[in-house]
């Protein structure tokens, strides 16, 4: 008994772990979300809706908004088994991995939506004059900028990582030393814009 106590706790304590990873991580998914993920994780075979909900105590449509979150989000698939009556939900990778490339797809779709933004508000903006003006397009500008840049981030660092994807196995072929002369340049980075050392802008 004190065995099965103990698997019991290990395995809620994952459970509300993945949960609250989910809920910080995707709008519009709450912590019942990322329960679902851990039990997709935890579990030997797909699930069908009826199967999450006795496993985790939620009401139906509960189950449902969170697996559409997640399904939108990349995370989880709905299948159709051979011969079955109802679909049942598998995560599209491995965990977590597959939470870690939905994680880069949506940064990926916000820095591509705050360049579009910036550059319609400079273009809205236009060849207005005038020091509210002028300070406005410093800004946009240097907004425009950084962006840019942090597109360029994705584009050269992680080309290809819009949705799951095996981590590990990517990491497996990038040679040690290559790891350790990264890590060396983002530590040697970190610390020349300590925040003792930037300037607000």
């Amino acid at each position: 008994m004190a065995g099965d106590d103990r698997v019991a706790s290990a395995r809620k304590a994952l459970l509300e772990g993945v949960g609250a990873e989910i809920a910080a991580s995707f709008p519009g998914t709450t912590r019942l979300g990322g329960q679902i993920v851990a039990a997709l994780y935890l579990a030997e075979a797909p699930r069908s809706m009826d199967e999450l909900c006795d496993e985790l105590g939620r009401s139906k449509s509960n189950v449902f908004a969170n697996l559409r979150s997640l399904e939108a989000a990349g995370i989880v698939e709905r299948q159709r088994p051979a011969g079955a009556r109802f679909d049942a939900y598998a995560l599209r990778g491995k965990y977590p991995d597959v939470v870690i490339g939905a994680y880069i797809a949506r940064l990926r779709r916000v820095v591509a939506d705050k360049r579009a933004l910036s550059q319609r508000a400079l273009s809205l903006l236009g060849d207005a004059r005038g020091s509210d003006a002028d300070a406005l397009r410093e800004r946009l500008h240097d907004l425009s900028r950084k962006y840019d840049r942090f597109a360029l981030v994705f584009e050269v660092l992680l080309p290809g990582i819009d949705g799951p994807v095996d981590l590990e196995e990517l990491l497996d072929v990038i040679p040690p030393k290559l790891m350790d002369g990264l890590a060396k340049l983002t530590r040697g980075a970190m610390s020349a814009t300590s925040p003792r050392r930037v300037k607000p802008r």
